[in-house]
């Protein structure tokens, strides 16, 4: 097939591991024609601003990426939330798809996409959603202006015509019936997940015991992992910190990868004694999957990311932050939920864990059992867009 994915709601930065990025890579990897549209905003060097490539390429994987500018000559700020970009309809005319992804609900083009699928029936477009309450519409007046006056008539303009609005949580399908609208009968779950290449090379042994080497975690050392973007949002971090610290257990250690946030950074360093608990910087590439690898447990304390479900692909288990809608992770008992933010209650959970093997060997079995699966970008990329 001929398919073009399109991310006009955010930008596309090449060389992540995220969604966008894995399912073009494994739908071209099946043979199919992959383009992807994206506007002219990118990460470079971990700032967000205009891409320094080119506008129109074709990326290791075999995927031509097409950016387009905004139509409208405003501040970035103004644009992102109006979403009208230059020669949209005439490059969907041009590269003729078979089937259309769309990455997100929150652009004006959307109705663009509408109109080239008017004209052409036989087009089939699938839509996916990333926006729940824990990121997004968090007070009355974006939920009543932003998402429900402005892009909420944009997907409804969608829903005669795409065969399924995609959730890629279980708070992100509802977040699609009760703000935008869309039917239950448009809407269904599609996982995040990880890339399968990935997590191959990170479960050799040799992965496992390099890391450990490196960072001087014995193999008898009971080894915790957490990461991600460290922000206001997930100041959980320091709590886990703070338990790791205060357990008397020599053996329990914690390696924190990710990015930190200015304010944050100096209260997290100071909870890092270089024994117990050490920051490890950030991670490049497939460094997460080799870190994820070299843990027996991987604690997520606070806001959902998409580490998660990259976690669950890779067969270990978890501790994370109880949220409404993201228990999907738990493929059968492979991870403890936090129901609260205290320092008590993550000591009392890694030590029920840590002193009840049985336990533990519980929810490592649940963890590589056949659930996992499902978080394969390799199956995910063929799920979604109907194959």
């Amino acid at each position: 097939m001929k398919i073009v994915h399109i991310c006009l709601a955010g930008g596309y930065t090449e060389g992540l591991n995220y969604q966008e990025n894995i399912i073009i890579k494994y739908q071209a990897m099946d043979g199919h024609e992959v383009s992807l549209i994206t506007t002219d905003y990118c990460f470079t060097e971990g700032v967000w601003g205009l891409c320094q490539t080119e506008s129109d390429y074709i990326n290791p994987q075999g995927v031509r990426i097409i950016r387009l500018p905004f139509a409208c000559p405003l501040p970035y700020n103004f644009n992102r939330h109006i979403g009208i970009f230059k020669g949209t309809y005439r490059l969907l005319e041009e590269l003729q798809p078979d089937t259309i992804f769309v990455h997100n609900v929150q652009f004006q083009d959307l109705r663009t996409i509408v109109r080239y699928k008017k004209k052409h029936r036989e087009v089939k477009i699938y839509v996916d959603n990333h926006s729940d309450f824990s990121n997004s519409a968090r007070n009355w007046f974006t939920r009543n202006t932003l998402y429900r006056f402005w892009w909420k008539p944009c997907a409804k303009a969608m829903e005669p015509w795409a065969e399924v609005f995609w959730g890629v949580m279980p708070s992100r399908v509802d977040f699609l019936q009760n703000i935008y609208g869309i039917s239950k009968q448009k809407t269904d779950l599609l996982v995040m997940g990880a890339d399968d290449e990935s997590v191959e090379r990170a479960s050799d042994p040799k992965v496992r015991k390099s890391i450990r080497e490196k960072y001087g975690i014995n193999e008898r050392d009971f080894l915790l992992v957490t990461g991600g973007k460290i922000d206001a949002f997930k100041t959980q971090t320091l709590l886990l910190q703070e338990a790791v610290g205060e357990i008397e257990d020599p053996e329990i250690k914690l390696l924190i990868f990710g990015s930190v946030d200015e304010e944050l950074k100096e209260k997290l360093l100071s909870l890092c004694d270089e024994q117990k608990v050490r920051y490890i910087g950030w991670a490049k590439g497939e460094e997460a999957y080799s870190y994820v690898a070299a843990a027996d447990l991987v604690v997520f304390p606070g806001r959902h990311s998409v580490y998660w479900e990259q976690v669950v692909a890779q067969g270990i288990p978890m501790i994370c932050k109880y949220w409404e809608g993201t228990t999907h992770v738990d493929i059968g008992g492979n991870v403890e939920f936090l129901r609260e933010d205290s320092v008590d209650l993550i000591k009392k959970t890694l030590l029920k864990i840590r002193n009840h093997p049985d336990q533990y060997e519980k929810m490592l079995k649940a963890a590589q059992g056949p659930g996992k699966e499902d978080f394969s970008y390799k199956t995910i990329a063929r799920k979604s867009v109907g194959l």
